[in-house]
């Protein structure tokens, strides 16, 4: 066997003047300006909003003030929910539904591999799911109540239904996306069905698949805190909903930001794990 000839690396004067200025903008750190520029939208937000509770409402009716409290109030709510550890405890009452749910709803991706591998799954189950996956997951509170009564199982059902079905199809559109050049070059070289299924499907998929569990993820996190509200008694759907009943509207909007702020921190660690886990995939770099 000869060894290959290195490749010569490219001289200085075949790159571009327009690329070297790109290759120099990509090794410069960032400055100041870009790295707090991301918080600056939430500055001005926050600021905007509290202009309008404290100065624009007033002026409009007092009785607004207590509708739409600035956020120096809902600070303060948020603070004495800390302090009780009620949000603490409903918070992690919401999570542990999320988390039991998503334990479920993975059963999703060995049906989507078998449904975008084999032509006979894909005809006997697709016209099934097909035809429950435009449901919405709310649609089934009122049945899930009267099966499951009211508490963690039908809120884990409502979850269930919201992740499973984003994971599926992504499930099954990473497995046709892979390129079928590598299973022939695998069957080729006498890997078993199963091997090719496992060790090059499975894994050219995961990006696809990484991507179905985030979407599902956020689809089942709506949905709970929606399946909260009207059937839990506990958790950040049911904290807004008893404090609605008070008109504790700071309380309202506490649970509503935590909902985004629990919604932010899955994705984003979501989003760190897929890099470390899958560092060749583009799409999971970005």
């Amino acid at each position: 066997m000869y060894d290959a000839a290195p490749v010569p690396a490219l001289p200085p004067s075949a790159i571009t003047p327009e690329e070297r200025r790109a290759l120099d903008a990509l090794r410069r750190p960032p400055n100041l300006f870009q790295r707090f520029s991301r918080w600056m939208g939430l500055l001005v937000f926050f600021g905007a909003w509290q202009l309008l509770s404290v100065v624009i409402l007033p002026r409009i009716d007092a009785n607004l003030v207590t509708l739409m409290p600035p956020p120096t109030a809902v600070a303060a709510g948020a603070w004495e929910l800390i302090q009780s550890g009620d949000l603490a405890k409903h918070f992690w009452a919401s999570l542990k539904r999320e988390a039991i749910a998503f334990a479920y709803a993975s059963v999703a991706i060995p049906f989507g591999l078998l449904m975008g591998w084999s032509k006979t799954a894909q005809n006997l189950f697709e016209p099934v799911f097909e035809m429950l996956r435009p449901i919405p997951p709310i649609a089934w509170i009122p049945l899930a109540i009267l099966w499951f009564g009211i508490g963690d199982l039908q809120n884990q059902f409502i979850i269930f239904l919201g992740i499973f079905f984003p994971l599926l199809i992504n499930t099954i559109s990473g497995v046709k996306n892979v390129e079928h050049n590598v299973i022939r070059a695998a069957r080729c070289l006498g890997a078993s069905e199963f091997d090719v299924l496992v060790k090059i499907v499975f894994r050219a998929a995961l990006p696809q698949i990484v991507t179905g569990i985030r979407i599902g993820l956020g689809v089942g996190w709506m949905a709970l805190v929606a399946a909260e509200l009207v059937g839990a008694t506990s958790g950040l759907g049911w904290l807004i909903s008893d404090a609605r009943s008070v008109l504790r509207t700071d309380i309202i909007l506490v649970g509503m930001i935590s909902i985004g702020v629990a919604g932010l921190v899955i994705d984003q660690g979501l989003r760190w794990v897929a890099k470390k886990m899958l560092p060749w995939s583009l799409a999971m770099t970005r």
